[in-house]
């Protein structure tokens, strides 16, 4: 769990969140052993050491806990993925850029990455969903964003915003979920260039220029 445990430093740095991180790593740890469903409030506060009322003071419920998780994913995926389209310089670019970071995310951070397979519907479906609704509407204004200061820009013009991610990432999606699940044995990572190079020649394909 070191790798979620610098994730969570990162987001949270200040001293203070000591506990915070704290109750969020171990609450992970509960949620991925036993389940959404299975794992309760005192099984995080028998394992974090807390108290219930620290708890309910940082997240309310464990509704809460879930989304906070999911949160920190998508806002750590958000950064690496800032930092990979910084240099990109075509549409190409952008677009293995997008796949790298992707990639690299989910070897980086794969306890993140099954978490975010295993509670991504359920903070669509609760009280969460308008602040998920809102950090998807906003990476997907990011990459249009990005994708119009291209020259080839272009080519990408009749597909939806909405459409992108999935068009760009499904087949690293696919394969990133059979390395989470252990269906196969080499990283994402390993595999990005391929995984790039499929998806560009794909797009070349699509007859939208």
């Amino acid at each position: 769990m070191q790798a979620a445990q610098q994730l969570l430093e990162r987001l949270y740095p200040q001293r203070r969140s000591l506990l915070k991180r704290q109750i969020l790593l171990d609450a992970l740890s509960c949620f991925l052993e036993y389940g959404l469903e299975t794992t309760s409030i005192e099984m995080i506060r028998e394992k974090s050491g807390s108290s219930v009322g620290a708890i309910y003071h940082h997240f309310n419920n464990k509704d809460g806990i879930i989304a906070a998780l999911v949160f920190a994913a998508l806002d750590d995926q958000a950064q690496l993925r800032e930092q990979y389209l910084q240099e990109t310089q075509s549409l190409q670019e952008f677009l293995y850029a997008l796949i790298y970071a992707y990639a690299d995310w989910v070897s980086e951070q794969p306890k993140f990455a099954q978490f975010l397979v295993l509670a991504h519907f359920s903070v669509m479906q609760g009280e969460y969903r308008q602040t998920l609704n809102e950090k998807n509407k906003a990476r997907n204004q990011k990459i249009v964003s990005h994708i119009s200061s291209y020259a080839d820009a272009a080519l990408l013009k009749s597909v939806p915003a909405e459409l992108m991610m999935s068009l760009v990432i499904g087949a690293t999606e696919s394969y990133c979920r059979a390395w989470l699940s252990g269906k196969v044995d080499t990283t994402p990572k390993v595999y990005r260039d391929m995984l790039a190079k499929a998806a560009w020649d794909s797009l070349q394909n699509l007859g939208v220029n």
